[in-house]
């Protein structure tokens, strides 16, 4: 089966949504999603939406922090654009139906209740008590639902893309081919402008804050077709997810620290202190590293994150979602200390992209966390994300309006139906989940928070061998979901090893203890295409 679209769009997070509701006007759209479209990392985020809202804050001031978070990485013009273009976006989502918290009797437009987070010199982040994500996922999904030109394919998995080399010189991207769960057939989708919006990779790790859909599936693909890939070495850990045995990795927001909480050891003595300057408010990958370093001192399996003491009243309002599930797990967060631990919650790098979301392979556009802007270098500054999505949707928007026309008039090409060959349905799906796990429990072990040459070593071994399984099985059986996933976080797997190894210092989320310093001898980007090994720009 084929079906055609002007606009291809993989994924349903905040980038994917608002580019699919802006793109709507000027032609069709087709929004792929593996799971619900409400079900994203947007979902999840928490905090919210960093912007200048204030008088008493500055572009100065956001892209300097932003700047600083980055380690020297930030590419100044993304910094720029995503910050000035800011405001507009919050305006827009308001328009939309988005209501932020505000003060007391306040109004959406003149009154936001601003929050502040680590790494923030003001507050700065608009938010939705502590369920933000989940208050714009709720709007923008049922606006997307009630747009005529919005075709929405839920529980569909994208399984590559499509590459169209017969238009001559460089590979152009016409769409993709897509898995849909029900029928288990593969579909044939084509498509004038493929967007990517498949966001991050959490799942590659054994401990993530990320949902279920967190493969890495869009840079997996995009590598596969050719498009360079930058700075996946950097994944940021959160450094707070509520260690509970039955919690599954439930995040509690830096908004907490940002309202004064305070990281204890068991004995209830704090230490940021001794880690940084701003203590509880330093960036993430030193509050991350901080505890990891605690803990492996201390011999704990968490540490607390303490907010007992704020007023309970203000704790229950700022924080509902948090209160809630943390009640359910028998956590009174107004009067008990949280259990914590660091967990994989960031993709800072992904595909290569301008300004505007185009990758580096005509027709391939990618935009929110599965693209590398430049925005984040080498430590997303917190609640920068839905933020650099917000703008990207909006510029890619614009672009492709100017441009739909003459995509629409280039030359037809037929493609063919997905082929399946010889493959069978497998009876050995067992071997799916054993290489899944070990897989993520190396990456976490070797690969995590803090590296080394011998570790990543080793992690690069056992990929290749996972990689040799992996390909054999794929083409010897039908591809599933849990498949698809498989082969997707192996690829990222090997990216980011091979990153990891070839950044020979320590700079924001990559730290290694064979080289535990800066050496601006690596101060540009990482990248790498297939075939390409990984090296820095320029090199």
């Amino acid at each position: 089966m084929t079906l055609s679209c002007d606009y291809l769009v993989i994924g349903s997070g905040v980038a994917g949504l608002a580019f699919a509701l802006e793109a709507a006007n000027h032609g069709h759209v087709i929004v792929v999603t593996k799971q619900r479209a409400d079900e994203s990392n947007t979902r999840y985020a928490q905090g919210g939406i960093a912007s200048v809202l204030s008088q008493k804050d500055s572009f100065a001031s956001h892209m300097q922090d932003t700047l600083t978070a980055g380690a020297g990485l930030c590419h100044p013009l993304a910094v720029q654009v995503c910050v000035e273009e800011g405001p507009a976006r919050i305006d827009w989502l308001v328009q939309q139906g988005v209501e932020f918290s505000t003060k007391p009797n306040g109004t959406q437009k003149t009154d936001l209740d601003l929050g502040r987070e680590g790494g923030h010199s003001e507050r700065r982040v608009a938010h939705a008590g502590d369920m933000t994500g989940k208050e714009i996922v709720r709007v923008l999904d049922a606006a997307a639902r009630a747009h005529p030109n919005i075709q929405l394919l839920e529980h569909h998995t994208a399984v590559d893309l499509i590459m169209l080399p017969e238009y001559g010189g460089p590979d152009i991207c016409g769409g993709a081919y897509v898995l849909d769960a029900s029928s288990e057939h593969v579909l044939t989708i084509r498509a004038h402008a493929t967007m990517l919006c498949t966001g991050g990779s959490g799942k590659v790790y054994l401990y993530t804050s990320n949902p279920d859909v967190a493969t890495g599936d869009g840079v997996a693909m995009a590598y596969r077709a050719g498009a360079e890939i930058a700075n996946m070495e950097f994944y940021q850990f959160h450094p707070t997810c509520l260690f509970h045995s039955q919690a599954k990795s439930f995040l509690i927001s830096e908004a907490l620290r940002g309202e004064g909480a305070i990281l204890r050891l068991l004995d209830g003595t704090p230490f940021m202190k001794k880690h940084h300057e701003r203590a509880d408010l330093a960036p993430r990958d030193i509050v991350a590293r901080s505890i990891d370093y605690e803990m492996k001192r201390t011999g704990s399996d968490y540490v607390l994150l303490d907010i007992t003491h704020r007023p309970a009243s203000f704790v229950r309002e700022r924080f509902p979602g948090i209160h809630a599930t943390c009640q359910q797990w028998g956590i009174d967060i107004t009067s008990t200390p949280i259990p914590v631990v660091p967990a994989a919650h960031y993709m800072c790098g992904g595909i290569t992209t301008d300004m505007h979301g185009r990758t580096t392979i005509p027709g391939l556009w990618a935009l929110g966390e599965v693209a590398c802007t430049g925005l984040h270098g080498a430590n997303r500054l917190a609640s920068n994300s839905l933020l650099e999505g917000l703008v990207l949707a909006h510029r890619a928007s614009l672009k492709l309006s100017s441009q739909i026309d003459a995509l629409r008039s280039r030359p037809h090409v037929t493609v063919k139906d997905w082929e399946v060959g010889d493959a069978v349905s497998s009876d050995e799906k067992v071997i799916v989940s054993q290489n899944w796990d070990e897989l993520r429990r190396f990456m976490w072990n070797y690969v995590g928070i803090v590296r080394s040459a011998t570790r990543l070593q080793r992690a690069a071994r056992r990929i290749a061998l996972l990689q040799d399984e992996i390909h054999e099985y794929y083409w010897r059986y039908l591809v599933t979901r849990d498949l698809i996933e498989l082969r997707n976080i192996a690829t990222v797997a090997e990216l980011i090893v091979a990153s990891a190894a070839s950044r020979q210092e320590s700079r924001g989320l990559h730290f290694t203890l064979d080289y535990p310093d800066k050496d601006d001898r690596f101060l540009d980007d990482t990248v790498m295409k297939r075939g390409v090994s990984a090296r820095l720009r320029g090199v």
